[in-house]
């Protein structure tokens, strides 16, 4: 097993809110070659009671479970790790504070940045968006090439280059992401908006499987 996730699959209000939220992410949870990122922006305490809820659902297939930016909740509700947004808290004060043994991701938008980020401490850097995403509909896509420059740039100093492609993923743009060098992929609406979120992430991970 990986020590970071081949597959993310990241929540955001509109996914949290679906009347079968916890339904679609029990389907997911298809071991720990996958993780279920929980992002939104509820209080804390609706938040803590989601995260809970998911790292009970993952427990039996060992699915990591993140969340997003808030340590104190990752950190009452027993998750794996926490994903920090680019905005977020400094990677080397967050590694300090946790220790090795969490996982610890940052969102990054240029190879600089992903090399940065694991230079400090993170585990993996989500880079992105890589495609064209009606998630962030205004931010220009990066293209594929930026992962192979991201990698290139991270293998040349003393860590491991765990690049995540993220923004306009399918299937097929997993593959290529792989070809470039991505260790994996991340997704929020090509798993959560489809008929059936376990036969999407399982399309994923088939991408990646080593």
């Amino acid at each position: 097993m990986s020590r970071v996730p081949l597959v993310f699959a990241v929540t955001d209000d509109r996914v949290l809110a679906l009347p079968d939220f916890l339904e679609r992410a029990r389907a997911v949870a298809l071991g720990p070659e996958v993780a279920l990122v929980l992002r939104g922006r509820a209080p804390g305490g609706p938040l803590l009671r989601l995260a809970d809820a998911l790292v009970a659902l993952a427990a039996a297939s060992g699915t990591r479970v993140l969340v997003h930016d808030r340590l104190d909740v990752a950190r009452l509700a027993g998750a794996a790790g926490v994903h920090l947004p680019g905005y977020g808290l400094p990677v080397a004060a967050v590694r300090e504070d946790l220790g090795p043994a969490p996982l610890l991701g940052r969102s990054t938008h240029t190879p600089a940045e992903a090399a940065a980020a694991l230079a400090k401490g993170a585990d993996y850097v989500f880079l992105g968006n890589i495609w064209e995403t009606a998630t962030h509909p205004a931010r220009t896509a990066l293209g594929p090439e930026a992962l192979a420059t991201a990698v290139t740039a991270v293998t040349a100093a003393p860590v491991a280059p765990v690049v995540i492609a993220i923004g306009g993923v399918t299937p097929d743009r997993a593959r290529e992401a792989r070809a470039a060098g991505a260790h994996g992929v991340a997704a929020v609406r090509a798993i959560w908006d489809t008929p059936d979120p376990a036969a999407a992430a399982r399309a994923l991970l088939l991408s990646f499987s080593r």
